[in-house]
């Protein structure tokens, strides 16, 4: 079992007599992408501000590398990159004069880090340029390198994806996937943009009320559960419903093909369609129907808009 990077332990917010944040319990791994959803007000942002110590915890404890961020702040911080909202840098110098200024306010931050960052997220063609002159998704990227100069152990970013256009948002979910295989960070990522998460993300924790819900596997966010939904298209809907039957699996009609839910393992479905075919019943196509995310996410929080 890998040692976790962040632990969330009963975190809790509170202003006044208002909870904004309730209990909230889970860890986050080296070398994972983990995605952090919720509805409008859930309290993503409060729990990130929290954890980068932008604001209090009122009760419970956030470790990171086994370093409570309220009671050893600057420890817990030495292990962290974030990026909370859009990243400002001064927009008269080069993105290099940006790094090396940041670099100066770090501990051994030498020029081949900071040339390695900047290979790490492409920027070598415009890195001497003005940072005035980059596109929002450049400015994402040269925000990523600022942040991981210091080799963070934990990478956090608060709705990266913000006016990013297709090609902005494809690049950062590689440069985010690359960092987290290569330099073995774990990334925290906070968006609204559901099919990215689906794309980008190892696991996904869902809040509602400023309560955890659930924390899934890719796999299970993607829809992989015990059972499976299997739709047959077939030559003889009937025969194949008695056949499936036999089999111990119910049936019903989805137009042209018959749907059956089965144990999530592929030789259940092979064996399915050895029985059809000794039957003697032609088998056009099988597919599996899984639930994207964003299908999941409004189940769990019954409809509700996430921000």
């Amino acid at each position: 079992m890998v040692a976790s990077v962040v632990q969330l332990t009963q975190v809790t917010k509170k202003i006044g007599s208002k909870t904004l944040v309730d209990g909230l319990t889970f860890e986050v791994r080296p070398g994972e992408v983990f995605g952090f959803l919720g509805p409008n007000g859930a309290g993503k942002t409060t729990t990130i501000r929290m954890m980068v110590g932008l604001m209090s915890i009122s009760a419970g404890d956030i470790r990171i590398r086994e370093f409570s961020v309220g009671r050893q702040f600057e420890q817990a911080m030495r292990h962290v990159g974030a990026i909370v909202e859009n990243p400002e840098f001064y927009g008269f110098m080069t993105g290099y004069q940006n790094l090396i200024h940041f670099a100066r306010m770090l501990p051994n931050v030498d020029k081949e880090r900071i040339d390695e960052v900047i290979r790490l997220v492409r920027l070598e063609n415009r890195i001497h340029d003005k940072v005035k002159t980059y596109s929002l998704g450049m400015r994402q990227r040269l925000g990523v390198a600022q942040a991981i100069l210091h080799r963070p152990s934990v990478l956090i970013l608060d709705e990266p994806t913000n006016g990013l256009d297709p090609e902005g948002i494809r690049e950062l979910r590689d440069y985010l996937r690359m960092l987290a295989k290569d330099e073995g960070l774990a990334v925290i990522v906070s968006s609204h943009l559901l099919s990215e998460m689906e794309l980008m993300c190892d696991r996904v924790a869902i809040i509602q009320n400023g309560r955890l819900l659930d924390v899934r596997s890719f796999k299970e966010a993607a829809g992989g559960a015990e059972q499976l939904e299997v739709r047959f298209e077939v030559s003889d809907q009937a025969s194949a419903s008695a056949v499936l039957l036999e089999a111990g699996c119910e049936t019903r009609t989805n137009g042209s093909e018959l749907s059956v839910q089965v144990p999530d393992r592929r030789e259940t479905v092979a064996a399915l369609n050895a029985r059809l075919v000794a039957a003697g019943i032609a088998v056009y196509s099988i597919r599996t129907v899984t639930k994207t995310l964003e299908e999941q996410f409004l189940e769990v929080t019954r409809g509700n808009r996430i921000v």
